[in-house]
């Protein structure tokens, strides 16, 4: 996906959305961190980001506390998050939906409508040349905090190189 001279502007941001397969582990770890960027550059009047789950067994709950407590650890706060599940009817609003493994990658396609659509869904971390070839964030949620720790340093990198390659489009999209 190449981000040539995007053109939001404040009535019509470009929208992230961040699905993972509960939305209390991976997707909200995404979620803070890029909004943490995004509010660091001064663009989070022409950039929005949200996250979803594809399944709906935690709807409504907050995001896994080993989730909050890795992080906190780095200085972000996740305490607000509440999980909820993706609806195929969102993507019409949105311009980019982020897709932490294959698992989600394969469901969201299906559920897209149109290929266009299909189109807006990007593996993470193949926006990390680092880390491409990975394909897959595994999911930590049955694992221990050192596995919460490790996903969320390979969330931090990709996105650093998503909003490496977002940021100068919008910029230059912006009069």
């Amino acid at each position: 996906m190449s981000f040539a001279a995007l053109n939001p502007d404040e009535a019509t941001p470009f929208r992230i959305i961040f699905v993972c397969t509960g939305n209390i582990c991976r997707s909200p770890m995404a979620e803070v961190m890029l909004r943490d960027l995004i509010t660091r550059s001064g663009l989070s009047r022409l950039i929005t980001t949200s996250s979803a789950g594809t399944g709906d067994w935690h709807v409504g709950e907050q995001a896994d506390r080993r989730t909050i407590t890795a992080l906190a650890k780095r200085g972000y706060d996740g305490s607000h998050h509440r999980a909820r599940q993706f609806d195929p009817t969102w993507f019409t609003d949105l311009d980019l939906v982020v897709v932490l493994d294959r698992s989600q990658e394969r469901i969201l396609r299906n559920w897209a409508g149109t290929e266009h659509d299909r189109g807006k869904v990007r593996l993470l971390l193949s926006f990390d040349p680092d880390q491409a070839v990975l394909q897959d964030v595994p999911d930590p949620y049955y694992s221990d905090d050192a596995l919460f720790d490790s996903v969320l340093g390979m969330i931090d990198s990709a996105n650093q190189a998503l909003f490496k390659q977002l940021a100068p489009a919008i910029r230059q999209g912006v009069r």
